[in-house]
């Protein structure tokens, strides 16, 4: 990083607060995933807000040793946290949405996973906004450099947030942090994985690894077939960096 970890964290703290107080609200929430990145922001607003700020685990049939990881993340960082499990309200709508007449004409196995990611992701994101608007906290997302560029997150899911304080950070920078805040070992040797699917991980479903995007993003030349991959999802996202087009 170009500063040191410590003077990253109080420049970032006061942007968050800064941030809140602007917007007229009293603190800050975070979905947290048992990831290296919700963990690096958990850290954050903790700091930012010692009593007003919250984690919120929000499992999906989700693996085991993701709930454990991030209440270990919730515990080592000192968070006030709660879990809501909506494995259940998730099967519910999957069943009625698929019931559809033209659904159940029309889709294939591979679109329906997809449309199954992208709901989790945006239960998620309903029921962080839900709490947020009753505490009057803002949502803080967890996107780094690498996702916000190549637009590795669901729209209106995990990207659907007020604030994205990492969004700058390569992600060798946030796990860089992430070793600064002694993040749980279980937490910075695990696969970075969007908890999508059962065995999903973000750089097989990518198709490049982050160190490759990191390199692209810091103007270190890579091979051109990677290069490709990279400005291929960038300009195929681009519609999740924008406000929705107006005539």
């Amino acid at each position: 990083m170009k500063n040191s970890c410590e003077s990253f964290v109080q420049e970032r703290v006061a942007w968050l607060q800064t941030k809140s107080k602007e917007a007229g609200t009293k603190g800050l929430i975070v979905g947290l995933s048992g990831g290296i990145d919700s963990a690096v922001v958990a850290n954050l607003i903790k700091r930012a807000f010692p009593e007003d700020s919250m984690a919120v685990i929000l499992p999906i049939s989700s693996n085991d040793k993701d709930r454990e990881d991030a209440l270990l993340v919730a515990e080592k960082a000192g968070i006030y946290y709660e879990t809501i499990e909506m494995s259940t309200t998730h099967t519910a709508m999957m069943e009625q949405i698929f019931a559809l007449p033209r659904l159940k004409a029309h889709t294939n196995m591979h679109s329906k996973k997809i449309s199954d990611a992208n709901l989790r992701a945006r239960l998620r994101m309903s029921a962080l906004y839900a709490i947020a608007n009753a505490l009057d906290y803002m949502v803080v997302g967890t996107d780094n450099a690498a996702e916000l560029y190549t637009g590795y997150f669901t729209k209106y899911g995990d990207g659907g947030v007020d604030l994205l304080p990492i969004a700058d950070l390569l992600k060798r920078e946030v796990y860089e942090m992430a070793r600064h805040f002694e993040v749980p070992v279980s937490v910075l040797e695990k696969a970075p994985s969007a908890g999508l699917w059962n065995g999903q991980t973000d750089e097989d479903e990518m198709g490049i690894t982050y160190a490759k995007i990191d390199d692209f993003l810091d103007g270190i030349e890579i091979p051109e077939k990677d290069r490709q991959v990279i400005e291929k999802m960038h300009k195929q996202s681009r519609h999740k960096r924008e406000m929705p087009p107006i005539p």
